[in-house]
């Protein structure tokens, strides 16, 4: 693990999605982007499938590849800002022939495309969606060792501790998680935080998605189990967490996204 006083600032973008409205769910993402450079953001994460809500049963017909155009307005976004971005979108199975991947496209302030797949599913989701064959993926971003995650993953303590196995020092995760399983879920990620001594960022959606109604409170961890910050509700925010060599602190804003 890098050492404390190693500069680095991440945030979760707690966002809302309209139903496979890639050109406005887009706008949203860009929105998000501007907001978290102001804060000097380096890695920004977004919910699982943020580029169409949450909609497993339409995902056969938005499958992204790395040239789509929208991932192509957000590869620029991340240069122009310097920024690493972590968006949700649907993605071509390990297998060909397979159902789509639920995918987290890791977007470099470089221009690189790397492309992290759901690994664990939930049982509602087979019918629609292909299981990733990766529990841990480990990369740099801001020069931090980081491994993804997307939603059912995190309920799976073998994928964060494959995830510390391969040197991640952040984990952070694209969910969306309801009030019902917040406090479970939640308290899953101070555990791997304490536990497995890394990092543990979660982006939630804003509202409803899917049918689902999110619990928001999209928050980081920092080593140790601390929870640095959390957003109070379900709105519109960034939440971040810098590092310096005082410590971890964070805070919320707040997010225009379009309507």
């Amino acid at each position: 693990m890098l050492s404390l006083s190693t500069p680095l600032c991440v945030a979760a973008a707690q966002t809302p999605s309209a139903p496979c409205d890639l050109q406005r769910n887009l706008q949203t993402h860009l929105a998000c982007v501007r907001a978290a450079a102001h804060q000097g953001v380096q890695l920004l994460q977004f919910p699982e499938l943020s580029l169409i809500g949450y909609e497993p049963s339409l995902m056969a017909d938005h499958v992204l590849t790395a040239d789509h155009p929208v991932l192509a307005a957000l590869r620029q976004a991340a240069q122009s800002h310097g920024m690493a971005l972590v968006v949700g979108a649907p993605a071509a199975p390990v297998e060909a022939g397979a159902r789509p991947a639920i995918g987290a496209w890791l977007l470099g302030p470089d221009g690189s495309v790397a492309l992290y797949r759901k690994r664990h599913l939930h049982d509602s989701e087979e019918q629609f969606a292909s299981a990733g064959a990766d529990d841990a993926q480990v990369q740099l971003v801001a020069g931090e060792p980081t491994a993804l995650a997307v939603c059912a993953d995190i309920t799976h303590p073998e994928h964060a501790q494959a995830a510390r196995g391969a040197g991640a020092a952040l984990y952070a995760a694209g969910v969306l998680i309801s009030e019902k399983a917040y406090a479970a879920e939640s308290a899953m990620l101070e555990g791997y935080a304490r536990d497995h001594d890394m990092a543990v960022l979660a982006a939630n959606y804003s509202g409803t998605s899917g049918g689902y109604v999110s619990a928001g409170r999209s928050a980081f961890w920092a080593p140790g189990g601390r929870c640095v910050v959390a957003a109070p509700d379900d709105a519109p925010c960034i939440v971040w967490a810098a590092r310096s060599d005082s410590g971890w602190a964070g805070g919320v804003l707040s997010v225009s996204v379009p309507a």
